[in-house]
């Protein structure tokens, strides 16, 4: 392992890569300081740029792009008092009080520092446990893996915001729109005699349409939060008291290693992603420490426990995502179809077949974090300007990105109407409150759940063999207790729903 690791750690250690990742850091943190932009969104507008490098290159301009964004959302949250990205919702309860009472330098930079070793955490996380996970995922069968990748999407499903059976209904749409064109035994499917659909959606439009056109057209109906900011006048002149944030993080050992070790393990299970690592590190935090009335005033655990929590999901996600081929959240499910388009199929093989890449991976993370503390600190007060831009300005130029790079990938007018035409039907769905989450990972995952699904009834016809199998058992009983349990849990918060609402009435 240390051969291939010091082998992509040169090539990561060249100019032209590191000249990338510095790229990826930086738009990630600009786009993690606007509120409502998110790092998805940063992640799928630098995609179509990736076409052109080689796997490495582009697979560290996403990382670049990763790490920072999720440390971006700090930004806007504290100067502002508006989260960034979903995942930093919790550092606005800390940092935002702490920066109206004349520190915001002090916030920023506990922040940073949380956000730095919380993605230090996660590499070992990911070093240590994805080859363990790759070595012990190597006997699965085509049986298994079709059974893990429906538990995936019931799982992803299950969590959409008490959004069960809409979230189940995305997830098959999903899968649906992959079954356009030829299949695998070159037939012609869903057509309508159309010759551009012959070769089915592309991916990438797909997703960019699903999410960001959908994501953009909904940050151009809530503007509240912009004319709050608008009236609001920011000091955007912010100085780090280095002395005082060492002394702050020398008594937040246990908090920052509980809440990266938090951000790893929640990163890691599909569909959850910072939003959740988020919410539960800071609850955590608050539990076991000895003045949780400080919380919500301005204090460092707070802030600590949320940034850790939030850039240390990194790491994490990235475990199911090449060891199995899953993707953890939403953003790993773009990067996973990074490296498809180059003609890698993460998995467990990947870390035979490709070493060379995971170490680059692995390397990019660590340099990457590096790059972005110096980053948030040096440039911090540009940062708190860039998250004044108003969506106005924000959204058209956005789009335009977004169509250039869905043409550049076939150099195909059709791409762009597939960006468009998905873009409308994410946004009814986002006004339908359907989750696209699981809608993108059907999407994502489609063609390799038809290709292991035939493969194992190529082999055995019998539908039994998925039941009689120990793992691909399991994983369907899971993914059968993923959809009972939220039933439960959908019930329990209607019930609560209603008897609150009973006694409001009285």
């Amino acid at each position: 392992m240390a051969d291939f690791f010091l082998q992509a750690l040169s090539l990561v250690s060249s100019p032209s890569v590191l000249l990338l990742i510095l790229i990826g850091v930086l738009f990630g943190i600009v786009g993690g300081s606007i509120p409502g932009f998110t790092v998805t969104m940063a992640i799928l507008v630098v995609f179509p740029f990736t076409f052109a490098m080689d796997p490495v290159s582009g697979v560290a301009l996403m990382v670049g792009v990763f790490v920072g964004g999720y440390s971006g959302g700090i930004v806007s949250g504290v100067m502002l008092g508006i989260p960034g990205t979903p995942s930093s919702i919790t550092t606005v309860y800390d940092g935002y009080p702490m920066a109206q009472r004349g520190e915001p330098g002090r916030a920023l930079g506990i922040g940073v520092a949380a956000s730095f070793i919380g993605t230090l955490i996660s590499v070992a996380v990911l070093v240590y446990f994805g080859p363990l996970i790759a070595h012990f995922s190597m006997q699965f069968r085509p049986w298994e893996i079709t059974a893990l990748i429906l538990f995936a999407l019931t799982l992803v499903a299950g969590l959409s915001q008490g959004a069960l059976l809409k979230g189940l209904l995305a997830a098959a749409l999903g899968l649906l729109i992959t079954t356009v064109g030829y299949d695998r035994n070159s037939n012609l499917r869903f057509d309508f005699g159309f010759p551009f659909l012959d070769a089915g959606f592309e991916m990438l439009p797909v997703m960019i349409g699903i999410f960001a056109f959908s994501q953009l057209m909904g940050n151009l109906e809530d503007l509240r939060d912009e004319s709050r900011v608008a009236g609001q006048k920011v000091d955007t002149n912010v100085s780090i008291p280095y002395r005082r944030i060492a002394q702050d993080m020398a008594g937040q050992k246990v908090n920052t290693l509980r809440s990266s070790l938090i951000g790893s393990l929640v990163g890691a299970l599909p569909g959850t992603g910072g939003t959740v690592a988020n919410f539960v590190s800071y609850d955590q935090a608050k539990k076991f420490s000895r003045h949780p009335e400080r919380f919500g005033t301005g204090t460092p655990d707070g802030i600590v426990a949320s940034e850790a929590s939030n850039s240390a999901v990194a790491g994490g996600a990235f475990v199911p995502t090449l060891a199995l081929g899953i993707p953890g959240d939403l953003p790993m499910a773009i990067m996973m179809g990074v490296l498809i388009l180059h003609g890698i199929t993460p998995g467990p093989l990947m870390f035979e077949q490709n070493p060379v890449l995971v170490g680059a991976i692995y390397a990019s993370l660590l340099i990457g974090a590096v790059i972005m503390v110096l980053c948030q600190l040096f440039l911090v007060r540009w940062f708190a300007k860039i998250s004044l831009i108003p969506q106005q300005i924000l959204v058209p130029v956005v789009l335009m990105l977004c169509a250039i790079g869905s043409y550049a990938l076939n150099n195909n007018l059709f791409d762009v109407w597939v960006l468009f035409g998905f873009g409308v039907v994410g946004y009814l769905l986002w006004k339908a409150r359907v989750p696209l989450t699981p809608l993108i990972l059907g999407v994502v995952l489609g063609n390799n759940l038809e290709r292991q699904l035939f493969r194992a009834l190529e082999l055995d016809s019998s539908w039994l063999t998925f039941l009689t199998r120990p793992l691909s058992a399991l994983f369907l009983a899971l993914a059968l207790a993923s959809v009972i349990f939220s039933l439960y849990q959908n019930r329990k918060i209607e019930r609560h729903r209603r008897e609150a609402a009973a006694s409001h009435d009285a």
